[in-house]
């Protein structure tokens, strides 16, 4: 029992919402790599199941009672929780007035209120720790405009927005939070997206050139890997940056959006989306 205990004690935990497949799996094993045993949720794991190194436990962060006994069940096997990473999340393309609000609400209740939940669950043993890192998935989508894809990049913003402010709270208790924030990333995020449940053909041509640009940027996007090592960086630098931007893209678009007028970059924005007037 001492020896277990002892385990629990020492070792760095990290628990990853949507490990398994793409961004979260990938993070799961450079943070195995990186000397962390790491919890991964899915909504259809089953008991004692572990993918690549990661232990995984069903969780659905829509449920607050699903996300409440997932922590208490890592804590109580682990002892504590260093890093939380909420990557659980879908992707929306589609005209704004194309999505019913009950959708939006849907995507919200994921991409957004499944954060916070997790983030909730994790704040009392994180600062009772004293210590602790918050890593949010979240996409250049969260500081840039997104035509035909409004409602997912408006659940991106929340995230940003809520992340920073976040970070400000807690610096006190020893946890920070940072963002990860990927452009196009080869996984079956756009694939694996949802449709709108109300389609109107006045959208038909634009909502045609945003899938294009996003299976193509996909296609031809950064490995999961880039993003990965991200989330390591996160994890480990003694002084965490409150974002990390994998790849050249995601950098070069952060610093344009920052210093290109912002008629310019308009112009130029929509000229790479397909927009057209």
């Amino acid at each position: 029992m001492a020896q277990g205990q002892s385990r629990a004690t020492n070792e760095k935990v990290a628990l990853i919402t949507g490990a398994s497949g793409g961004i979260g799996l990938a993070a799961g094993q450079a943070l195995i790599r990186a000397g962390y045993r790491v919890f991964g949720t899915s909504r259809h794991a089953t008991p004692g199941e572990t993918r690549q190194g990661i232990q995984m436990v069903r969780c659905d962060v829509t449920n607050a009672e699903s996300v409440k006994q997932v922590v208490a069940d890592v804590v109580a096997a682990a002892g504590r929780i260093d890093v939380l990473v909420n990557n659980a999340g879908r992707s929306l393309i589609g005209a704004a007035e194309e999505s019913s609000l009950e959708q939006a609400q849907s995507l919200f209740d994921i991409n957004v209120y499944g954060m916070l939940r997790t983030t909730r669950a994790v704040l009392p043993t994180m600062r009772s720790q004293r210590s602790g890192r918050i890593i949010n998935i979240s996409s250049v989508a969260g500081f840039l405009p997104g035509p035909y894809t409004a409602l997912y990049n408006a659940t991106k913003h929340a995230v940003e927005g809520y992340s920073e402010s976040l970070d400000h709270e807690l610096r006190s208790f020893g946890i920070r939070v940072s963002l990860i924030e990927p452009v196009f990333t080869r996984t079956a995020l756009e694939e694996h997206g949802e449709k709108p449940d109300q389609i109107l053909s006045v959208y038909d041509k634009g909502r045609a050139a945003a899938i294009s640009t996003w299976r193509n940027g996909i296609a031809n996007g950064d490995p999961v890997e880039a993003v990965a090592d991200k989330v390591v960086q996160a994890a480990t630098d003694k002084e965490p940056s409150i974002r990390y931007t994998p790849g050249k893209m995601a950098g070069r678009l952060r610093l344009m959006r920052r210093f290109v007028p912002e008629k310019m970059f308009e112009k130029s924005f929509r000229k790479q989306m397909g927009v057209v007037d």
